[in-house]
Formats: C-alpha cells, structure tokens, sequence
C-alpha cells in the first residue's frame, strides 16, 4: 500500500481517523476501491467498515458478481484457518 500526505484544515486535526474512514468511503462508493481495499486503507474488518458504509450513506453490497465471488473466496480461506 502507497502512504500519500494530504493536507487539511486544521479543524479536521481531531478527526485523522473519521476524514481516513469518509475518504476510503467515497472511494468505494465511487468504484476506485473494493470493500476489502477500502477496509484495508482505513485499518478494518471488511464486515466491520460496512457499517461505516452505512453511517455515510454507502450501500455497501458489492454489484459485480466478480467482486461477489472474491468476498466469498476470502470468507473461506479465513473460515478454513
């Protein structure tokens, strides 16, 4: 993973996490970004950054069935530990 500056106000100092946790949002709502790349950014759980998701109004269901069949390849290689 890349580590990128970006600068801000300095009203948004207090909340370095929520900023990181909306950006890695509307990255997946925008399509840049799977669920599990997005989670990943923001140091979650791709089942705990859906609920992020939804504080921000992001439906968190991937659409494509590629995306479908990786979430469910990574469920079993994690079940299977």
């Amino acid at each position: 993973m890349t580590t990128m500056t970006l600068q801000v106000p300095d009203e948004l100092e207090r909340e370095h996490e929520e900023t990181a946790r909306f950006i890695a949002a509307k990255l997946y709502e925008a399509g840049k970004l799977t669920m599990g790349k997005a989670a990943a950014m923001v140091g979650m759980e791709k089942w705990d950054f859906a609920e992020i998701l939804v504080n921000y109004g992001v439906h968190f269901m991937d659409a494509s069935a590629e995306a479908a069949l990786a979430d469910l390849n990574e469920f079993k290689k994690s079940s299977e530990k």
